[in-house]
């Protein structure tokens, strides 16, 4: 089986939650199976993410960069010259709780695992008949036809007719943005007699967006990944949970609850709260809350508040 994981436009590909990046997680997800290759669709990055890849993975690794950024089905269709076995699709934007065993014990041409949600306004939902087999796939409804969305995990037995269905949807018009869509090849293989189970997720848990992903900070540490400061950390308040890698020096500070600092990071005369501080960021005499901040920054005498920082630079979450 090869695993197809796009990088590409996704500024989660290295993002720490928890102090792990987000490509940990998944690659924890795939231990077990039969990985025959793992395929990285990467974006200007390339470099940097097959470094880490290389270094932190022991498994066979293609890297294909995304250079036009034309949709998730222009995404997929760049691994198809790697690809002559079945596939797992993880579009890494999310930590998941799966059991993809279920690759091995289900009839199906593909399978397409699902979380119910409230609001499907946000998402591709499905449709499905009466024994769980998707017959439609609509992206961002205005009305509640379904609430089972797509969390970005697919399986498909028969890639060939996966990649049939790719090149039928890139030969039409691109959808908004000039973007062209993977949920389209799904219908187009429905429609065409093959049958995609759904299957429910344990745990899904959004690291596309930065409130989703203080969201799934803040999960994570509230069940396992929490890590109290090792060393000292004079006139401190640690309010639970935290995630406080070595190397991180504080003082004179109040520091959570749901924050993760990564190595480096110093923090003194300030507040953080319900953020995520990377490598070597300096704060002092300052205000870090609902935020992201990026690696090697410094905020000095200013409050962030649900805000990214990066590149010294702060923008309005989104």
């Amino acid at each position: 089986m090869k695993v197809i994981v796009p990088l590409a436009g996704k500024g989660t590909r290295l993002v720490r939650v928890a102090g792990r990046p987000v490509m940990d997680y998944v690659m924890d997800a795939v231990k077990g199976l039969d990985v025959e290759e793992l395929i990285v669709i990467t974006g200007h990055l390339k470099d940097v993410v097959e470094r880490y890849i290389v270094e932190r993975y022991g498994v066979k690794a293609t890297f294909v960069e995304q250079k036009t950024l034309d949709g998730t089905a222009g995404a997929i269709n760049l691994a198809r010259p790697y690809v002559d076995s079945p596939v797992l699709i993880i579009f890494v934007d999310t930590v998941f709780e799966a059991d993809l065993s279920l690759i091995n014990r289900v009839d199906a041409d593909g399978i397409i695992w699902v979380k119910e949600v409230e609001d499907y306004q946000r998402f591709g939902v499905i449709v499905t008949d009466a024994g769980g087999y998707m017959t439609r796939i609509v992206e961002k409804p205005t009305t509640p036809i379904s609430r089972l969305a797509n969390i970005g995990l697919q399986y498909v037995r028969d890639w060939k007719s996966l990649f049939d269905g790719i090149a039928h949807v890139l030969k039409q018009p691109a959808g908004k943005g000039g973007e062209y869509y993977l949920t389209d090849a799904f219908q187009y293989m429905v429609d065409r007699g093959r049958r995609l189970l759904t299957a429910p997720v344990a745990g899904w848990y959004d690291c596309g967006k930065v409130d989703t992903l203080l969201e799934t900070n803040q999960h994570l540490l509230e069940h396992g990944r929490a890590r109290l400061p090792s060393g000292p950390c004079p006139r401190c308040t640690i309010v639970p949970p935290v995630y406080i890698e070595d190397g991180v020096t504080i003082h004179d500070a109040t520091v959570g609850p749901n924050v993760s600092i990564e190595a480096g990071s110093f923090v003194a005369e300030s507040t953080v709260a319900n953020s995520i501080l990377g490598r070597n960021v300096r704060v002092v005499q300052g205000t870090v809350k609902d935020s992201l901040v990026g690696d090697d920054q410094k905020i000095e005498g200013k409050i962030v508040r649900q805000s990214v920082m990066d590149a010294g630079e702060v923008a309005p979450a989104k």
